[in-house]
């Protein structure tokens, strides 16, 4: 390249990517290197960073940071978080993911990273399902009816081929919504429960995605039973202090990430104390390398705690440009 050239990147807009129909196996296959390079020290996570413009906006943006060395991308990636865009027919999460190359700061691309976002992290939810629940778990208690919702289910479903998934959410609507959905595309019945109690009491997998103005706790600890998954990931949090006494695990997507900040299910775990580098028994992908152990007996009771990763942003938004190549999906733009 000469200085006379110009310089083009990829712009992919959400049709181009809701045109790729990544598979569930392309989506687990992408977060999962992310998470083996991370496990390997080839990656650099900076703690996310957070926005509020007017807390009258009931909203925020989170700006996510990494470098993968073995995919040669660095990326930036900003989502907005705003509880009540469903009021304008809006998604409350929508985001770009911004990819360069690391060794000289060239832009490589841009992408809509919102239906990112949302595969990425039931990819998360699932691949820790994957090393930390039960071989055995059929009956899954999902609270929140959120886009990232939909692929927790789905993922988990395609990895435990699940015999009882329970739903619930603060709206009627959206919760009946969330279970047609899912009825539909996964060809089973999807319970639907009026209560946070009778969605999750006894389950052998618990996720928590509510999505709270404020942090309370809707989820008790008494409700989870021995030998379960617990994993919360709220903004805001909806769990009981007690919640990590009764757990003899509990991992983490990035200890620096869940150590920091003014948001995640148990940052009044950290504050107290309950929660530290020395109770922590790792981060995923430390198990994923096999550096550390995952479940390694059926009575274990463990939380997983995942606050979002920009190398899952990062991997998947990869695998997406890659495919997108190939189809001949998005446009060249010029830089410079």
């Amino acid at each position: 390249m000469t200085a006379l050239d110009p310089v083009l990147f990829t712009f992919l807009n959400g049709s181009d990517i809701e045109q790729l129909e990544l598979n569930d196996t392309e989506v687990l296959d992408a977060v999962e290197q992310g998470l083996l390079a991370q496990g390997r020290g080839e990656t650099v996570i900076e703690p996310r960073v957070h926005l509020t413009p007017d807390p009258a906006f009931n909203g925020h943006f989170n700006v996510l940071r990494g470098y993968v060395a073995p995919l040669g991308m660095a990326g930036v990636k900003i989502v907005g978080d705003y509880v009540d865009n469903y009021k304008s027919g809006l998604p409350s999460e929508m985001a770009l993911l911004n990819l360069f190359d690391p060794r000289t700061g060239m832009p490589l691309a841009v992408l809509d990273a919102t239906a990112i976002t949302e595969m990425r992290t039931g990819a998360i939810t699932a691949l820790g399902a994957r090393h930390l629940a039960r071989t055995d778990a059929k009956v899954l208690g999902h609270i929140g009816a959120r886009a990232t919702s939909y692929w927790n289910v789905r993922l988990l479903d395609r990895i435990f081929d699940l015999d009882e998934i329970r739903v619930h959410s603060r709206r009627p609507e959206s919760r009946k919504a969330f279970a047609e959905r899912l009825e539909r595309d996964l060809g089973k019945p999807v319970i639907v429960t009026d209560d946070w109690r009778s969605c999750v009491e006894g389950a052998d997998i618990v996720v928590e995605a509510s999505r709270l103005e404020r942090p309370e706790p809707l989820l008790r600890t008494e409700w989870i039973a021995p030998g379960a998954l617990v994993v919360p990931y709220g903004t805001m949090s909806a769990v009981e202090l007690t919640l990590t006494d009764i757990m003899d695990k509990v991992v983490v997507d990035d200890w620096g990430q869940c150590r920091s900040g003014p948001f995640g299910a148990l940052r009044a775990h950290v504050e107290s104390g309950r929660l530290s580098e020395s109770t922590l028994h790792g981060e995923l992908c430390e198990i994923v390398a096999g550096d550390k152990p995952g479940r390694e007996r059926p009575d274990e009771t463990i939380l997983f705690w995942h606050r979002g990763l920009s190398l899952s942003d990062i991997a998947l938004g990869a695998a997406v440009l890659a495919k997108a190549a190939e189809r001949g999906l998005g446009q060249k733009l010029r830089f410079s």
